[in-house]
């Protein structure tokens, strides 16, 4: 077996231990079946299964536990941000993701908004002004995925003009989880009608240089989101 094909099946061991703990057929709390039986469940050698469990315990959904079986975590508990953003997408969790998303974005985007207003360049801007061009659009002729797209990207900008490595890694392995959610709520008119006159807003202040108006008005933007999804999309 080459070292990729290894990687390969140690990951997929890891998404069907993830995915089975999140359905609930392994549960939280419990003690992990035995190495050998999960091994054999999932068609894969004791090794390969053992790369899978390690993962997880580096992610704090599996725990050692010495002189017996490894535990189950709850996942509050859980510390991988790749596990709680899997976890996040279920069902049963997505309501409070969602708000616990709007919540870190936040922080996060207020911040580097704050950040980007004085370090942005005019290909920056000039490529926000597009993609809220192409954001408008989209909305005209009701494409849901193509608003979306440009309205992810949006951000991305942002965040890149903020000039901060490990904040672009930190929101990295969220736009799975970001597009899901604005799938959802861009895909009714009004909410899309406000984004885009929040978006306006937030190129203006960016325009501005002024970090305390680009914080402003991200935190505009975000508080609008929050109370679209709220309304709209929760019943509230």
């Amino acid at each position: 077996m080459t070292k990729l094909e290894r990687v390969s099946r140690t990951q997929a061991v890891v998404d069907g231990l993830l995915d089975a703990i999140i359905a609930g057929r392994l549960e939280a709390g419990q003690p992990l079946p035995p190495e050998g039986e999960l091994a054999e469940q999932f068609g894969v050698s004791r090794l390969t299964m053992r790369e899978g469990v390690r993962l997880l315990q580096a992610q704090g959904v599996i725990v050692a536990v010495p002189g017996t079986r490894h535990r189950i975590a709850p996942t509050d508990e859980w510390t991988g941000l790749d596990a709680v953003v899997r976890h996040a997408q279920s069902a049963g969790a997505r309501e409070r993701s969602s708000l616990e998303m709007l919540e870190m974005r936040m922080m996060f985007e207020t911040g580097a908004a704050e950040f980007a207003a004085g370090r942005r360049t005019e290909e920056h801007l000039a490529e926000m002004a597009a993609l809220l061009e192409e954001m408008q659009a989209a909305h005209e002729r009701a494409d849901v995925d193509a608003f979306v797209a440009a309205d992810l990207a949006f951000h991305d900008v942002i965040i890149r003009a903020a000039e901060n490595r490990i904040l672009v890694a930190s929101m990295r392995p969220l736009t799975t989880m970001l597009q899901a959610t604005r799938s959802e709520t861009s895909a009714i008119p009004d909410i899309r009608e406000h984004g885009l006159e929040e978006h306006a807003a937030v190129l203006e202040a960016m325009r501005t240089g002024s970090g305390a108006a680009a914080r402003q008005a991200m935190r505009s933007h975000m508080r609008q989101t929050r109370d679209d999804l709220l309304h709209y999309v929760h019943g509230r």
